[in-house]
């Protein structure tokens, strides 16, 4: 089947009223994030949050015409396949040689876990295949960026999308506020307590968060742990790409066709762009002055295409599965930190 790029292309005057409204919320969005960090120093709702949440709230008493969806469709797909690929010039395969192969195995293992666990905890709950994957992937991986990496790849449905990264970021603001409490009250070092940060607390700003507090040790801990972790995104969107085929059909969401088909389309080329970039960073083809420029405007569309999806949610929807999510994403995250205490406690890390 054809693609549909060369169709936006040659109507590209049909997208800008959508893409347009999806860069107001998202500059309204980075502004509020950027006030949070002047004012508390560190962003707890981070702008990607508060562009599904202010897309939802334009969403509930505006329901936009026929003249912005060609856009806001758009920016919720083909800018965040973008993203997912710069995405890729940020990792560094070196980060893994770092860590040492005891650790790096736990790290693996420790995702591993986390997602069979989330996913067959969300089923246990009742939500959709799509949502349990979501949940599953954020809360081992890497939150929000996990989400929205492998949602395009198993053609989640936007409600789903949102309810997963809205859900799973008011427990990654707890995570932050109470995961210190594990030093006093388990007796942790500052060692021990810099990898327990890494393998459970979402994002890497929330890892500074959440140790930067407690000591260096623990940030520079953490921090090396969080980014072998977000190593993981990779392959995890990749094993996703290659079995979203067989997932059963639901309502809404994009489903893969039966039949032989060739690589290329069963591995979206938005994860072969991530995989490139990633190679071209282990190898020195990317310079680090590039790093940070490609990894803001990375951050800079996620959120723009997350405006997109909380523009095309209906709330009522996000609260008939407020609960299950919740007790999903709870339950998720307790078998994560429980995981990770347990690895630490095999490794005889101290």
């Amino acid at each position: 089947m054809a693609s549909d790029k060369p169709g936006f292309l040659a109507n590209w005057h049909n997208l800008l009223p959508g893409i347009a409204l999806c860069f107001a919320i998202t500059l309204v969005s980075v502004a509020a994030q950027a006030l949070e960090e002047r004012v508390l120093e560190h962003p707890y709702v981070e702008a990607l949050v508060l562009a599904i949440l202010l897309g939802i709230a334009v969403r509930t008493v505006w329901s936009p015409d026929v003249r912005y969806r060609t856009g806001i469709a758009f920016s919720a797909k083909q800018l965040l396949e973008v993203a997912v690929v710069l995405l890729g010039a940020s990792l560094s395969l070196g980060a893994i040689l770092a860590s040492g192969p005891a650790l790096l195995a736990g790290i693996v293992g420790t995702v591993a876990i986390g997602i069979v666990a989330g996913f067959f905890i969300c089923r246990a709950l009742d939500l959709p295949v799509r949502m349990a994957i979501l949940v599953a992937c954020g809360n081992a991986i890497c939150g929000n960026s996990a989400i929205a990496a492998v949602a395009p790849v198993i053609g989640a449905q936007p409600k789903d999308i949102a309810a997963s990264i809205a859900f799973t970021a008011v427990l990654g603001v707890l995570m932050v506020l109470g995961l210190p409490l594990f030093v006093p009250l388990a007796g942790m070092s500052d060692n021990q307590y810099g990898v327990l940060a890494g393998l459970t607390v979402y994002a890497v700003p929330q890892v500074l968060a959440a140790t930067v507090p407690v000591s260096l040790l623990s940030t520079q801990v953490g921090t090396l742990v969080k980014l072998v972790r977000v190593l993981m995104l990779g392959p995890v969107v990749l094993f996703f790409s290659l079995v979203a085929a067989r997932l059963p059909a639901e309502p809404g969401a994009v489903s893969g066709k039966g039949g032989r088909v060739g690589f290329t389309k069963l591995v979206p080329w938005f994860i072969l762009g991530f995989l490139a970039l990633a190679t071209c960073r282990s190898i020195g083809v990317i310079p680090d002055a590039a790093v940070k420029p490609l990894a803001h405007l990375a951050g800079f569309l996620t959120v723009l295409s997350m405006a997109a999806l909380g523009l095309g949610v209906d709330v009522r929807v996000l609260a008939r599965v407020g609960g299950r999510v919740t007790l999903a994403v709870t339950g998720s995250l307790v078998v994560l930190v429980g995981t990770s205490l347990l690895l630490i406690h095999v490794l005889g890390i101290s």
